[in-house]
């Protein structure tokens, strides 16, 4: 059995599918120079200082010195340049597979039309003046209480630390308000309690006069200053819940089209094997979602940075390409003018499972939004209005992207990682993809599914990519995650903070 893999035959380096010691045969006729760690890369050729170092059959950085066959090729001598290509825009449009059937699952269907895969009531401040009256509300209900509405999966905060000291428009604002806005409205919520202090910067009452939300019977907003203090807002809300709960609890699941999932994809805590095994097999179930009408949603702006060519490439038109560029555009000044680099990711972590640049990180990424054409690119937090392969501007922090993608109207995420990232969210349950076997046996309770064993069992892309995708539909019907059956979510709600605070 062959160490390691090579990904095609244009790349001049393979990976290491266990450790290696110096000796060892990476190809036919190269040995290895010294020792290789498990996920990391080996020269299969000479590559002389700045020449190129391909991987995926693309550039993955430049070689900072003389790299010999059988060199460990990693941070020590690979050097990363911004990317300079020349885009091509709607030249590898590929359709979604042919659907087999019309797959269903059992959700939610709000009054609006709108699906929720779960049913919480959400306490939503607008400033982190108000996070405290928000987490006691909350807190209030417990298990014993809320075991009397078995069809209500919770009563849960979205704190955060802002909504003050903050310009009141541009980027920042808006985004804020995009993001609470999302939060409010969101099909996972049957009841929504929105708490302020009063004096904030963003008003609870400019929100619901700009976009139309109306107060009524499961929907309520409150100020601190008005309610006259902490402790009688926090009995106020609590009235107000338990008001809330007989309604919520009169929700029931019904058959849905997966047509309406729209499934946040993320990755954390990579690994060199994230691009090889958990991401492309998430992109096959996208392709398996996208061909029943459903919708996936990639993000991390600077994660796909390097790898934004082979998505204009699928975009499904010039104006949508050239929006997907534009974003590159300002991130490369938002980090310019922060005094940061683009190569700032991969993090030690990820260089430590043999990412070496976000170029690699990148291409690998990109591998999660499957194959079919990029039909809309939205800004962080903006209602996804579009049907399958969409892409939304978020940083590349997990918590950050997740919250933008949940506000955007996802009603499930899945999430791969290589090193064991533990992360979950609220009020879109997350799943769990591990990227190899051995992690996947060591955080167990927290992985959902292990793509690791396309290396070691020998599952092929489209098996995987199928039980992704029955998952999906598992899930979404009410099936617990590792996550949620751990508790996580409560603290994951964290809206990028855009521009200075004041």
């Amino acid at each position: 059995m062959s160490l390691t893999v090579r990904l095609d035959p244009s790349d001049n380096v393979v990976t290491a599918i266990k450790p290696m010691e110096m000796g060892a045969e990476a190809e036919t006729g190269v040995a290895t120079t010294g020792l290789i760690p498990r996920g990391h890369k080996i020269a299969t050729t000479d590559i002389a200082k700045g020449g190129v170092i391909r991987k995926y059959a693309q550039v993955i950085g430049y070689a900072a010195e003389d790299i010999a066959a059988g060199d460990h090729v990693h941070t020590q001598n690979v050097e990363f340049r911004n990317t300079d290509v020349e885009y091509e825009f709607s030249t590898d449009l590929r359709p979604a597979p042919n659907a087999t059937g019309s797959d269903t699952f059992m959700g939610y269907r709000r009054e609006n039309g709108s699906v929720g895969t779960r049913n919480y009531i959400a306490i939503i401040t607008s400033v982190n003046c108000s996070a405290t009256a928000a987490r006691m509300i909350a807190d209030s209900f417990t298990e014993e209480e809320l075991a009397e509405y078995p069809n209500v999966d919770g009563v849960v905060a979205f704190v955060h630390g802002t909504g003050c000291g903050m310009a009141g428009d541009g980027e920042g604002f808006e985004a804020m308000q995009r993001v609470m806005w999302g939060y409010a409205k969101h099909p996972n919520h049957a009841g929504v309690i929105m708490v302020g202090l009063g004096c904030e910067m963003m008003q609870i009452d400019w929100l619901l006069e700009a976009y139309g939300l109306k107060q009524g019977p499961l929907f309520h907003a409150m100020n601190i200053q008005d309610v006259a203090g902490l402790r009688r807002t926090v009995e106020l809300g609590v009235q107000k819940v338990r008001a809330m709960l007989p309604d919520a609890n009169k929700c029931q699941r019904e058959p849905i089209p997966a047509s309406e999932l729209t499934v946040a994809l993320q990755c954390g805590g990579s690994d060199a094997w994230s691009g090889v095994t958990a991401n492309p097999a998430l992109g096959y179930a996208v392709d398996l979602l996208t061909a029943q009408g459903g919708t996936g949603v990639l993000a991390e702006t600077p994660e796909i940075y390097g790898a934004e060519h082979l998505l204009t490439r699928r975009a499904a038109d010039r104006k949508v390409g050239d929006k997907l560029i534009g974003l590159i555009k300002w991130w490369e000044d938002y980090t310019s003018r922060n005094k940061g680099s683009m190569d700032n990711n991969p993090s030690p972590g990820n260089k430590k499972g043999g990412l070496t640049t976000i170029l690699e990180k990148s291409l690998g990424a990109a591998a999660k939004g499957g194959t079919t054409p990029l039909n809309g690119v939205f800004k962080y937090a903006e209602t996804v209005t579009a049907k399958g392969f969409t892409f939304m501007d978020t940083p590349g922090y997990d918590p950050a992207s997740v919250t933008g993608q949940i506000a955007g109207g996802c009603n499930l995420v899945v999430f791969t990682t290589g090193r064991g990232s533990a992360f979950g969210s609220k009020p879109a349950p997350t799943i769990k993809l591990a990227t190899n076997t051995e992690m996947f046996t060591k955080m167990v309770e927290d992985m959902d599914v292990n793509a690791g064993a396309m290396l070691t069992d020998g599952v092929t892309l489209e098996e995987k990519g199928r039980e992704i995708y029955e998952m999906f539909l598992r899930v979404a019907s009410g099936e617990q995650t590792k996550s949620e059956a751990q508790g996580l979510g409560d603290y994951e709600f964290v809206p990028w903070q855009i521009g200075a605070t004041m």
